[in-house]
Order: C-alpha cells, then structure tokens, then sequence
C-alpha cells in the first residue's frame, strides 16, 4: 500500500461507549431546535458586529430597566444571552471533534481510493495472464465517465485551438 494517511481501527466497546456518550449528549441537549430551510433564511442573523450591538443592548437595558414596557420580557433576553454562551462553549468542542471526523473520513476514503486504483494498475498489468481480465473490465466502469469526459475536453481544446489560429 503506497498511500496511508490514517491507520485507525475502532474497538466495538469503543463505538459502544461513543454511541453511549452520544445519547447522552443528545439527552442532555433536550431544548435544541431544528429550523427548515425556509424559517432558516427568514430569520435574523447575529454575525460578530449584531453581536456587540445586541451585547451593548442587554448591558443598557439591565441598568435602565424602567424604560421597558411590563411586556418586554427582559429575564427571558438575559436567559437567552446565557444559553448562547453556554451553547457556544460546548459547540466549540463539538465542531473541532466534527472537523477531525470529517478528516479522518476523507483521509481514510483516499486511502483506500489511492490503494484501489493502484491495486486496479497492477491488476491491468498481471491480470490477463492471471484469469482476471473479467473482473478487470468490471472494475473499469469506474474510470468510463472519466475517458469520455477527457476525450471530450481533447476535441475542444483542439476546435479551441483551430479557431485561434
């Protein structure tokens, strides 16, 4: 094997601790929402600068709570300033371990695409004289799409290049 990024093997009491650890997260996270597409776009974003705005906010309006009407659920805000930083923390830790996931996936999925295809060279090598040949043919499906494509992107470069001289 000529590529080999990531060697990992996950023990079945590992995963099972993992699953475990994942109910419970998901358990502990009883008051989290999914929003559709729709809801998503329609909504108010808070980037870095509505952030500081919204932060400035809440600090004016704790100190002058008198200007609030008795509608203005000013407790709620705060509550909700809290959980966001509370959630934020814990997202952090979440999406590095995410991010690392994702890497790890597509590493091992080069490795083994890079280890197949030259396992598939080798096989175009010795497979004829080995019996192999049926199977080889069943693996080249993979690379038709690409031929076509690159022979097309060949006749279009050449009708470029006859229309520029």
């Amino acid at each position: 094997m000529s590529q080999n990024i990531v060697d990992i093997t996950f023990e079945e009491a590992s995963l099972a601790n993992v699953d475990a650890a994942l109910r419970t997260l998901d358990a502990g996270l009883t008051g989290l929402i999914g929003l559709d597409p729709v809801r998503r776009r329609r909504l108010h974003k808070m980037g870095d600068k509505s952030e500081a705005f919204c932060r400035l906010a809440v600090d004016v309006l704790t100190a002058n709570p008198q200007i609030l009407p008795p509608t203005f659920d000013l407790a709620a805000l705060q509550r909700d300033v809290a959980a966001l930083d509370a959630l934020r923390a814990r997202t952090v830790v979440v999406m590095r371990l995410y991010q690392k996931m994702l890497d790890t996936e597509m590493a091992l999925g080069s490795d083994i695409m890079s280890n197949c295809v030259e396992g598939y060279q080798l096989l175009k090598l010795a497979g004829k004289s080995g019996g192999l040949d049926t199977l080889r043919k069943q693996m080249s499906v993979r690379f038709k799409y690409r031929r076509v494509r690159d022979e097309e992107e060949g006749e279009e470069s050449a009708q470029e290049g006859d229309a520029v001289v």
